[in-house]
């Protein structure tokens, strides 16, 4: 049974021929633009490292460059082929070649299906990886002298106001961590000793925030210390105050930030889908009505062209078997070879057992 056979006289062949060239290269084109999405995604990755715990969340960009420049190189030989489709001089020689680019194509179409499903199934990974990170960059906020955290502060804070949020979870995660540097602390001074002595560990412990907190669209001047005393500030409701500060966590902010540009993908990257595997049936059966032309030995006459030769299941069948033999040829057979030793061996016995005639 042939799968969906379509008659094809010389002159549709050409327009199918005109119409795949364009669509390759429309897909070059898609290709370039996923290998640059992959591309951005990857920058914007790598400029919140300090803030990320682990790399998991980088196979989505590595698999989209990846696919964007085989699909660059796949969809260019497909270009090549349309152009070769008419000479019958020509055209003999991508006949083997085809059978790797479908299986080339549609990987590619499988690995973009991948990415789509990848972009939401690691958020979770990309929340965890922000929590741990975020949380150790607080923590060494005050690390200024530190080689390797000098510009931990730095990162924090620009990291605040780009993003318009505070802490990891929100500005209460200052409050748990001392961010401010010991070099910058006046022991001398009663109110830091008492601090000091105040906590287990020993730290200088505050009900404040780093100034990258504040929200400038906020009325009020900024409160960055005595948060939680009602007292300290005029007119002032711990309970009820917005406290000028950004609201939402830093994590969360990062976490909205990174889905909306791996969702924003998702149509684009199904668009390129489509075309790809719109190019992969055209070629398939330009291929097929050529191919059915030239073995009737009349190029310039009405062929068939079809995707598959048989059904479905004869043509699983047949590559199985086909895959099975070369596996089988590609092994050393042990009793083969025994059988071939014992033959020479059994040789070798009759020449010395045959007499040799007298003279």
């Amino acid at each position: 049974m042939v799968l969906l056979k379509v008659k094809f006289t010389q002159q549709r062949r050409v327009r199918v021929a005109q119409g795949l060239w364009l669509l390759s290269w429309l897909a070059v084109m898609c290709g370039a633009f996923i290998f640059c999405l992959g591309v951005y995604l990857k920058t914007e990755l790598l400029r919140r490292a300090e803030v990320m715990d682990n790399t998991e969340i980088h196979v989505v960009p590595n698999i989209l460059m990846m696919v964007g420049l085989a699909s660059i190189g796949t969809n260019w030989v497909a270009s090549r082929v349309c152009q070769d489709s008419l000479d019958a001089s020509r055209f003999p020689r991508w006949k083997v070649l085809l059978l790797a680019w479908y299986a080339t194509a549609a990987v590619l179409c499988c690995m973009l299906i991948a990415v789509v499903v990848l972009s939401y199934a690691l958020q979770g990974h990309l929340e965890e990886s922000l929590k741990v990170g975020l949380r150790n960059g607080i923590r060494f906020y005050k690390d200024t002298d530190v080689p390797g955290r000098c510009f931990q502060k730095e990162t924090i804070d620009r990291l605040q106001m780009e993003f318009r949020c505070c802490g990891n979870n929100n500005f209460r995660d200052w409050f748990e961590v001392q961010w401010v540097s010991n070099r910058y602390l006046d022991f001398t001074s009663k109110d830091v000793k008492d601090r000091i002595r105040s906590n287990v560990d020993g730290r200088f412990l505050l009900d404040g925030v780093p100034f990258s907190c504040c929200n400038p669209a906020s009325p009020r001047p900024c409160l960055q210390y005595h948060l939680t005393d009602n007292t300290f500030h005029y007119n002032y409701e711990f309970q009820s105050e917005e406290l000028n500060l950004y609201s939402r966590g830093c994590r969360q902010a990062l976490v909205d930030y990174y889905m909306s540009l791996m969702n924003s993908t998702g149509p684009g990257v199904l668009s390129v889908i489509l075309i790809q595997m719109s190019v992969l049936v055209s070629l398939r059966y330009l291929q097929t009505a050529v191919e059915g032309a030239m073995a009737l030995e009349d190029p310039e006459g009405e062929s068939e062209g079809y995707l598959m030769e048989k059904g479905m299941k004869e043509t699983f069948e047949e590559v199985k078997v086909n895959v099975l033999t070369m596996l089988k040829f590609g092994q050393v057979d042990p009793g083969a070879e025994g059988s071939s030793d014992d033959a020479d061996a059994e040789k070798s016995d009759e020449k010395a057992a045959t007499p040799t005639p007298a003279s």
